[in-house]
């Protein structure tokens, strides 16, 4: 059977790197993009940075005000977020990556997963050379570089393209994704924050490979059985999870602010349950059965994320969005250092074939 061959493709430090293409003179300087919330001058969050300010300890999501302390007496810059310039590059090299993969699936403004399976025919020997002229090709065109991390599913290409920053390039073959994993920390891992990083590290579980080799049943009876599994599954690089397109134009979503700022599931599920009820009657309006379901969050320093799960099979009944979009809050709400201000739910990939067995893969994406 032939080798998956999967790419994450992570722009570096994106939106600082767009300032320095636009005004070269930035690029030996510390540059920090934040987004201000207009209460004051200073109010808001670093959004990103250049690598120059991270040597000064500057942080995403770090308050604006304490990011300024940090590069006190040095040339720094401090630039508001360019939203649509961003997207503008984004799209520029997002064109580019889409001709080089037989599948596309573009999960953030600054991240894409390309399957390129029948153009390296199964090699990572291959998928080497074609990854770097891929970079190549990129850089010469929109003059933005990024890094690319190379595995046989999506799990291991995103912990690879982690792992070599900025500009990297990180090939982990199949047979190597055990020893590449093991030494890891388990916080490297998708869902595993401060928290759960205690929690595990209680149960003398530091590293991937103690994780790899903890009883699965007793990760169930502590984390519950979607994370349990999912601990289980990801620490042996195990990901199923097909590269697909997930074009905005092709989903319903809805948004909404909460009454207050808050961590506590219940009460942002009440939210949510309102927004799947008003997403489930313009799907049954339409006929159409989905495969991917998604949250997004607005937190309370402004930043944004997003979460997402995609079923094995279609479905189109409110309760499948609903036990998912349980599934997710639950993964991100256990290790959010921020209160959560505004939610929304995104259903897509659609067809109008009837659904058959509601069964989800246990991964999940960032962006």
């Amino acid at each position: 059977m032939q080798n998956r061959v999967v790419m994450l493709v992570d722009f570096d430090y994106f939106f600082a790197q767009c300032e320095e293409l636009r005004n070269p003179t930035l690029k030996d300087k510390p540059v920090v993009v934040g987004v201000y919330s207009g209460r004051t001058e200073e109010s808001g969050a670093v959004s990103t940075s250049n690598y120059v300010a991270r040597k000064y300890g500057v942080k995403s999501g770090m308050p604006l005000f304490l990011a300024k302390l940090k590069l006190e007496g040095t040339d720094a810059v401090f630039l508001p977020v360019d939203y649509e310039y961003y997207e503008q590059i984004s799209d520029s090299i997002m064109r580019i990556l889409r001709g080089y993969a037989s599948s596309f699936e573009q999960v953030s403004v600054d991240e894409a997963y390309l399957d390129v399976t029948e153009q390296v025919q199964g090699s990572f020997e291959t998928a080497k050379t074609y990854a770097q002229r891929i970079k190549t090709e990129a850089k010469s065109q929109v003059s933005i570089s990024f890094s690319v991390g190379v595995g046989a599913n999506k799990l291991v290409a995103k912990i690879a393209c982690d792992s070599q920053k900025p500009d990297g390039l990180t090939i982990v073959k199949p047979e190597e994704a055990p020893s590449f994993l093991s030494p890891l920390p388990v916080d490297r891992l998708l869902g595993v924050g401060k928290k759960t990083s205690a929690k595990m590290d209680s149960l003398g579980i530091k590293t991937m490979g103690d994780l790899s080799n903890y009883d699965v049943q007793k990760l169930i009876a502590i984390f519950g059985k979607t994370l349990g599994i999912y601990f289980h599954n990801a620490a042996n690089a195990v990901d199923n999870e097909p590269v697909q397109e997930q074009g905005e134009a092709e989903s319903i979503s809805r948004i909404g602010t909460l009454k207050q700022d808050s961590l506590d599931l219940a009460f942002i599920l009440q939210k949510t349950d309102e927004l799947i009820d008003d997403i489930s009657k313009e799907l049954a309006e339409k006929n159409l059965s989905f495969k991917q379901v998604a949250i997004y969050m607005v937190m309370t320093d402004l930043s944004s994320k997003t979460r997402s799960i995609t079923l094995e099979q279609p479905a189109k009944d409110p309760e499948t969005i609903k036990k998912n979009v349980k599934d997710l809050f639950e993964k991100f709400l256990s290790d959010s250092p921020l209160e959560v201000r505004r939610v929304g739910v995104k259903v897509s990939g659609f067809s109008r074939e009837e659904p058959q067995q509601k069964q989800l893969t246990s991964f999940f994406q960032t962006s």
